[in-house]
């Protein structure tokens, strides 16, 4: 039997030019199985994405657009044309699935190490490094080298060169990679970006390069194709600003004169981290993220972290957003639609699983039915 509950999620949602057809969303989900040689997503990869196609909207996993750009091994670029090669494959068959799927570009500035890109040093917005150990080397984080004005306009050209890939391979859109710590956050946040030029100082300044990459990708893709995702309270990779609801509202201000698609917007509850790092829990900051954001972009808003089928529901009939993304219930869920419609139990996923390896805890969680 439906769950009546959860009504507002299986109405059909308009993202831009991006129709959907229920309004549960699989967030992006790193998990480090495409080819370690090419950097490109394999047969693996293409199964995993398959399988999930019922989703309204699949984000991928974050993908590279250069080579000092990566954080992870087993990650996927949109360098070249193997990379778009790979991804044509899982794109062809979501479609036959009639699913949707939306690249996130991204490039992880400071969050590296150069033990990941051949000796490259990080490059970040400052020179302050992240305070602790990188998550996958457990090694503490490099001093990033401070891009210059020059360096700035090359990773805009390479966000533009990655975009246009991507609309090669045929995604149906492309989702700026703006939380978690990662370059275009770092450029946001008051504690990761230091500079005295253009693009620092003011909240305008800093959100300057967030808003030029995302032109870069609307004279690509089109205004109704393009997205972020952004995390204004996130703790995760040493992450914090003195002031987010006001550094966000005029983000969320610029983006709604661009007329972008949607915002996915991290409403963090990042008590574990900000206590490593010594900063302010998340919820301490502020309360009630979603009602404080919702009056300052008029497009699409879609609620991530924490929701269930029953909370997303009633925040869209509520009107504070308009669909939600689920992430770490998407790895051990491939039927995360029809779950939360009849009100499945869900799979517990094994955290040993998550990261690297092969299709043990990646392809081989079943649906309910089976």
């Amino acid at each position: 039997m439906k769950n009546p509950k959860v009504d507002a999620l299986f109405k059909p949602l308009q993202l831009g030019d991006i129709q959907i057809e229920n309004r549960i969303i699989m967030s992006s989900l790193t998990r480090m199985r495409c080819d370690k040689v090419t950097k490109s997503p394999n047969d693996l990869v293409v199964e995993f994405y398959t399988q999930r196609a019922t989703a309204g909207l699949i984000m991928t996993e974050s993908t590279f657009i250069s080579e000092r750009s990566q954080s992870w091994p087993g990650c996927p670029g949109i360098m070249d044309q193997v990379q778009v090669e790979g991804w044509k494959k899982v794109i062809q068959s979501v479609h036959n699935k009639k699913g949707k799927i939306v690249l996130q570009i991204w490039h992880s500035g400071r969050a590296t190490h150069s033990q990941l890109q051949d000796g490259l040093q990080p490059w970040g917005p400052s020179a302050i490094e992240i305070n602790g150990p990188h998550q996958i080397l457990n090694i503490p984080h490099e001093i990033p080298h401070e891009m210059n004005l020059e360096e700035i306009q090359l990773v805009k050209n390479q966000f533009r060169k990655g975009a246009q890939l991507a609309k090669e391979a045929g995604f149906d859109g492309i989702s700026l990679h703006g939380s978690n710590g990662y370059l275009i956050d770092q450029f946001l946040k008051s504690n990761s970006n230091k500079r005295q030029d253009e693009y620092g100082g003011s909240i305008e300044g800093r959100c300057k390069f967030c808003l030029e990459v995302i032109d870069e990708l609307i004279s690509v893709f089109g205004k109704g194709r393009v997205g972020i995702k952004v995390s204004p309270i996130g703790r995760f990779n040493d992450m914090y600003d003195n002031d987010p609801i006001k550094l966000f509202i005029y983000l969320f201000q610029e983006l709604d004169k661009r007329q972008i698609a949607f915002i996915e917007l991290m409403n963090d509850k990042d008590e574990e981290n900000a206590y490593n790092h010594g900063l302010p829990s998340s919820q301490s900051q502020t309360q009630n993220l979603f009602e404080q954001l919702r009056n300052s972009f008029k497009g699409v808003i879609i609620g991530n972290v924490g929701l269930t089928g029953e909370t997303a529901s009633q925040l869209i009939e509520a009107g504070i957003i308009d669909a939600a993304s689920f992430g770490m219930s998407y790895i051990s869920n491939p039927d995360l639609v029809e779950r939360i419609r009849y009100n499945f139990p869900l799979t517990v996923a094994n955290p040993d699983t998550f990261f690297e390896g092969d299709q043990v805890g990646y392809i081989d969680y079943l649906p309910y039915q089976q």
